[in-house]
């Protein structure tokens, strides 16, 4: 599978909420790189992240584009993210079931067809004034 091929699997499971074939396409050691905050390494440590993730947001990716380099070894994806916010998530305002649109995108590394380096960037503020309306 090419670079191109692979995020886009990774992203289409992510949208169908499979994290058992999001977690397949990773590294042993994926190191993720979360959104204005620090590394977690390790597959497990990404599953326990995306659980978190599950219990705070539910979210769908549209408007995909994803790019590769021409030696399959990294890649990247823009995308908007349609989401609700369905649990209040530690350090961030009170949850109660606010709608958010945001732009956003993601860095990949591929080592040995899988994805090795997962970093994430949105607009953190953006989000916090989307929920934070009308509080």
């Amino acid at each position: 599978m090419d670079a191109a091929a692979l995020i886009r699997s990774y992203l289409d499971a992510f949208n169908r909420g499979d994290r058992a074939a999001m977690l397949a396409l990773l590294t042993d050691d994926v190191a993720h790189d979360v959104n204005q905050s620090g590394r977690e390494v390790g597959r497990d440590a990404f599953g326990a992240f995306m659980a978190r993730m599950d219990r705070c947001y539910r979210e769908t990716l549209v408007d995909i584009v994803v790019m590769a380099e021409r030696t399959g070894t990294r890649a990247a994806a823009e995308f908007v993210v349609e989401g609700e916010y369905l649990a209040t998530d530690e350090g961030l305002p009170a949850a109660r079931g606010q709608a958010y649109r945001l732009p956003a995108g993601a860095f990949y590394d591929i080592r040995d067809g899988r994805i090795a380096r997962v970093t994430m960037h949105y607009n953190l503020q953006d989000w916090i004034a989307q929920v934070s309306a009308g509080s």
